[in-house]
């Protein structure tokens, strides 16, 4: 795509029908309606949001590369966003929560590995007296 289309908020919301479906994704344009009966999910989760920013949706459910492989390809524009529209439903996908939330598993996994050798050394000290 050269030069991407821009659509308004308003121009996405008339197409939320099973045979003409736009759907907001990152302030970006999807027109799913190729999509709509090959969605794993089932055709219903793609009506749920149709014409509207499904944003959140998306991200909630851990969308694998292939998924955002097959997305990239329905991309058709823009969305310009104008006074009086929705707000966006999340921020754009980052590395880091989901890294911060690893991180915290990280430091429960050290903490849980120390008390245990501490134990483990405790125990021993014990058996040699």
């Amino acid at each position: 795509m050269s030069e991407a289309k821009v659509f308004t908020y308003a121009d996405v919301a008339s197409h939320s029908g099973k045979k003409d479906l736009y759907m907001v994704i990152h302030d970006k344009i999807y027109d799913a309606t190729s999509f709509v009966d090959e969605h794993p999910g089932g055709e219903e989760v793609l009506l749920d949001v149709g014409g509207q920013d499904a944003t959140e949706a998306f991200e909630d459910v851990g969308h694998s590369d292939e998924a955002r492989e097959i997305l990239d390809g329905l991309l058709i524009g823009e969305l310009k966003r104008v006074e009086g529209d929705p707000k966006p439903r999340v921020a754009a996908p980052s590395s880091s929560p989901s890294s911060s939330v690893d991180g915290g598993m990280g430091l429960g996994l050290y903490a849980v590995i120390l008390l245990g050798g501490a134990a483990a050394f405790g125990a021993y000290k014990y058996m040699q007296s």
